[in-house]
């Protein structure tokens, strides 16, 4: 007997006539699985497949199978109105017609096998990281869902809690006996995940934090002073009620009066002068500004090399992927700069940096040591204050510079950090005399020529990589760096003025990852290197204007050097500051052996004898004096010259004269008299607190090596060159 699937046979009525089906809309084709399946009527029109006479098997089944849906023997019984039921689901809204409901027949339910899946419960988790979904069921308890949650979020079981609310309550504690049914929690429902202060991330989760604001990138990051100052601060610009456009009350406010925020360009453009880069801070306000309260931000250093540890592909040159690619740069100007001034605490300062110059004819270069602090002329801004020059070794002619290593750096750093200084920049001159009778200079520096040619940039670069600047909303926990350059030049009047810089944080990028290189006969231009079977360089591009006047993007082989430049106001005070006291006769500058200036005890002795300033705390105050104290051969005191040091960066002329009465600087003070030079007021501090005359009468010093030799002897027992 032949099942019947796709249609029953409507019920016949009391007259022995079946009903006529009512008007059918037209319906879109079935599925074919379905229509396979007999499920649902052909389209009109259609030729329907005729099953097989009873007994017979289907083609391609096996002999003594009876054909039915799918190819397998039928063993269910027909469902009455299933297909009529399944037809009118796909073929649209039902007609409410009475002949169409007579002809429907009753209601009939869908078995279980054919309802649409009940969906799995899933449960949104938000945590400072972020939203995850935790999938779940209804009789799960807290715990197991607890332990998920801990799985998914990278914490140990004790490292966090969840709350139902955002205002942290209804915690949802590890029961096992309480399921999320029975705590109401629904699919779909939004949980607040909070991390423990006292649990902190698993170990699959120490080399990469995933919950806080992944602003912060290093947490355990130690700012800079100025930088936490500067962090605390409002930064808003106030600004006075308007008499004319406002028409408030003296307590309301108004688009006219209300504070504006410390990044606005409007702002900045109408100073005197132009600001063209808002500060670091402000950039970094503007950044966390908003809703978000800059919750992911990340300050991020760029990087030219090729990423380490892939491993789907050889090592270049042999292969590259995207993973490991570096990105291409575009050269754009950078819109913040970390330092908005320079200034010199007085003229004395730079004025014996450009003796040597004025003497020699040739260029000369420095460090800058100093300080940074506020700059209250731009909201937010960061001032380097120098207050003192240490000129290293170096070869200079009238048109290069050489560099030479410097023993004697690491100790200098040491010195200036005790006196509260650090290296905050350097200097170097470009000077050529135009008339020495005017005493003016050429003006070669400008918009015509170049501000800093492509070797200063990358010795800038390079000095900026090696000088960091210290910045906790970075992964790397550095950003940019806050060191200067500035450059003694001639000015637009022919004389000497001082001008400031600083390359952008690109630059910086490709200077660090040897890309850049300068081009020998064209200063204003460098040159992005070619990729080699040693290096990966990415591709880097600057924006230009065609002479149609379109913007157009051009490979950087060469770059004009105006898009690496920050250009920073040099200036000196009205009031000048003096970290070190001034004299006429100051104490020689280190490295000066060609102008024939040297620092040994004659000239020490020769420089305490012109100063007899009764305050022995300014006599003393110089940094190329301490710094000879500390780092000459014959008696360094580097160990013992710390309460000196303290006595200078604080002022304080107690501690300078509990210094000058110990036994180093008495003994400094003997070496000084065996050359030949009486210091005054010498007596009064021997080496053993008594008086040295004697002691000074016998020994003498050669005036040839400064040996000092024991009395009675007419020749120098080192050198053996006679005593007079």
């Amino acid at each position: 007997m032949r099942q019947q699937i796709c249609r029953p046979r409507p019920a016949r009525e009391a007259g022995g006539r079946a009903p006529r089906p009512g008007p059918r809309s037209p319906s879109p084709r079935a599925p074919s699985t379905l229509l396979g399946l007999g499920l649902f009527p052909p389209p009109r029109g259609a030729l329907r497949p005729q099953p097989p006479a009873p007994g017979r098997a289907r083609p391609g089944l096996p002999a003594g199978s009876v054909g039915c849906a799918g190819g397998r023997p039928s063993s269910r019984l027909p469902i009455p109105g299933l297909g009529e039921t399944l037809g009118a689901f796909f073929r649209g809204p039902p007609s409410h017609s009475s002949q169409a409901l007579r002809a429907r027949g009753p209601p009939v339910r869908l078995p279980w096998a054919l309802l649409p899946p009940h969906p799995v419960p899933i449960i949104r988790v938000q945590s400072p990281d972020g939203v995850k979904r935790i999938t779940t069921t209804k009789r799960e308890s807290a715990a197991a869902f607890l332990k998920k949650v801990a799985k998914e979020f990278g914490f140990q079981n004790n490292g966090f809690s969840v709350y139902i609310n955002r205002n942290k309550t209804g915690e949802i504690t590890a029961s096992s006996n309480k399921s999320l049914n029975l705590l109401k929690i629904k699919h779909g429902d939004l949980l607040f995940l909070f991390p423990s202060s006292l649990a902190g991330p698993s170990s699959e989760m120490e080399t990469s934090p995933s919950l806080g604001p992944k602003a912060p990138g290093a947490p355990g990051v130690e700012e800079d002073e100025i930088d936490q100052y500067l962090s605390k601060q409002d930064g808003k610009i106030y600004r006075s009620r308007d008499p004319q456009l406002c028409r408030h009350g003296p307590l309301g406010k108004c688009v006219h009066c209300v504070p504006l925020e410390p990044f606005d360009e409007d702002y900045l453009n109408h100073l005197e002068p132009p600001v063209k880069h808002m500060s670091f801070h402000a950039y970094i306000r503007k950044l966390t500004g908003g809703a978000d309260k800059g919750k992911f931000v990340a300050l991020e250093n760029i990087s030219c090399k090729i990423k380490s540890g892939c491993e789907g592909h050889l090592p270049w040159p042999n292969g590259i992927c995207t993973k490991c690619q570096p990105s291409a740069i575009t050269l754009n100007r950078q819109k913040y700069r970390h330092v908005d001034n320079i200034m010199f605490e007085n003229h004395t300062v730079a004025d014996r940096f450009l003796d040597f110059w004025r003497k020699t004819g040739s260029q000369h270069f420095g460090y800058l040591y100093g300080r940074y602090t506020e700059h209250k002329d731009i909201p937010l801004g960061i001032r380097a204050e120098v207050a003192a020059i240490y000129e290293p070794p170096q070869i200079g002619t009238q048109n290069s510079l050489e560099l030479l290593e410097d023993p004697k750096a690491e100790v200098v750093d040491e010195i200036a950090a005790k006196l509260g200084l650090r290296k905050v920049g350097w200097i170097f001159t470009d000077l050529v005399s135009e008339d020495t009778r005017k005493g003016t200079v050429r003006y070669s520096r400008n918009k015509d020529t170049y501000f800093l040619s492509s070797e200063e940039c990358i010795t800038a670069g390079d000095f900026q990589n090696k000088h960091p600047n210290a910045c906790r909303l970075s992964p790397d926990g550095h950003f940019g760096s806050k060191f200067v350059t500035a450059v003694a030049t001639g000015g637009p009047d022919n004389q000497v003025h001082f001008e400031g810089y600083q390359v952008s944080n690109q630059c910086m990028a490709l200077v660090r990852d040897e890309c850049l290189l300068p081009c020998k006969d064209a200063p204003e231009l460098g040159y992005a290197k070619e990729s080699s079977s040693e290096q990966y360089v990415p591709d880097v591009f600057y924006k230009d204007i065609d002479k149609f006047g379109n913007e157009i993007t051009q490979l950087a082989r060469p770059l004009p050097v105006e898009y690496l430049i920050i250009d920073i106001t040099t200036t000196f005070p009205k009031d000048p500051v003096y970290t070190f006291s001034i004299s006429q006769n100051p104490f020689p500058i280190e490295n000066r052996d060609v102008l024939g200036e040297t620092q040994d005890f004659h000239s020490l002795a020769t420089y305490l004898s012109q100063n007899t300033s009764s305050v022995f705390l300014d006599t003393i105050s110089d940094f190329h004096l301490l710094l000879f104290l500390v780092t000459n051969e014959v008696m360094p005191l580097q160990d013992s010259i710390s309460l000196l040091l303290e006595a200078v960066r604080t002022r304080n002329e107690e501690l300078a004269q509990t210094w000058k009465k110990s036994e180093q600087w008495a003994t400094i003070e003997q070496l000084c008299s065996t050359v030949g030079v009486q210091l005054p007021g010498l007596h009064e501090y021997g080496a053993v607190g008594g008086p040295t005359q004697a002691a000074a009468a016998a020994m003498w010093a050669c005036q040839h090596c400064t040996f000092v030799n024991q009395p009675g002897t007419g020749h120098c027992e080192m050198c053996s060159l006679p005593r007079t």
